[in-house]
């Protein structure tokens, strides 16, 4: 009767230890489970994004959204906040998280290049310090491109030119706001001369400091910068994410002043 007696409490003591376990563990799986649907606010990309765009042209092709902490990849992003100067380092698709290894330095990209966007085309101008912020232009930069012309003889006045240059042999203009540079070849320290046999047996001089400077353009852009270059100057002057951009007229000397 003992026997009985004892075997009956200790199954019912296993029965509630059991219980008890049990529901210890189906408390602690309901919070691990929990805890991975807690939700975490990340970046996805809204429209497919190409290899090489700039942090600022990536702002409006995001969008801030709430993810299970369980499918979020480590190094996803929750803003864009310390990102500055970065593109991206491969095409983004609608849908997917973006995630801080996708953001690299432009020079990190390919060394000393950045990709030629969609559509564009790219040329190279040898050209001086003075016009290139002495040497400090590098790949990834967004450039203004200005054009000066001098000639022998004054505009006529049946030229298709604007009227408000005519009569002056020399002229300023702008050309491009937004130009991008993709790569950047500096010369040696020190001034050198080399033959170009393009150019039947003709010096190249390379000033000290000078630079190919290639920029990405559409065909007919390109042939106006080449059009400068060739028959006039072209000066670059370095953009920023805050600089007005205008419409200014011809610069002559009659409007100098």
């Amino acid at each position: 009767m003992k026997s009985r007696l004892l075997g009956g409490l200790a199954a019912l003591v296993l029965a509630v230890v059991g219980a008890i376990l049990l529901f210890v563990y189906v408390q602690g799986a309901a919070a691990r489970a929990q805890a991975g649907l807690e939700p975490v606010n990340v970046l996805v990309i809204t429209e497919r994004v190409p290899v090489g765009t700039k942090i600022s042209e990536l702002t409006g092709k995001v969008k801030s959204e709430a993810i299970p902490k369980s499918a979020v990849p480590e190094g996803a992003l929750e803003s864009l906040d310390g990102q500055d100067g970065k593109v991206t380092a491969v095409g983004l698709e609608p849908g997917e998280q973006l995630l801080a290894a996708r953001l690299v330095d432009p020079r990190d990209l390919v060394p000393g290049t950045v990709p030629v966007p969609d559509g564009m085309e790219e040329v190279t101008f040898l050209l001086t310090p003075e016009r290139i912020l002495g040497g400090r232009l590098e790949a990834g930069d967004t450039v203004t491109v200005y054009s000066s012309f001098e000639t022998e003889d004054a505009v006529g006045a049946d030229s298709s030119v604007p009227p408000e240059i005519r009569g002056w042999k020399q002229s300023t203009g702008l050309l491009f706001h937004d130009v991008l540079v993709t790569a950047v070849q500096k010369a040696a320290p020190e001034t050198k001369s080399s033959s170009d046999p393009n150019s039947s047996g003709k010096a190249v001089e390379m000033p000290n400091g000078s630079a190919f400077i290639t920029v990405a353009r559409s065909d007919a852009d390109a042939a106006k910068m080449v059009f400068g270059a060739e028959f006039g100057t072209l000066w670059l002057a370095k953009q920023t994410d805050t600089t007005a951009k205008t419409d200014p007229p011809v610069t002559t000397f009659g409007g100098l002043y």
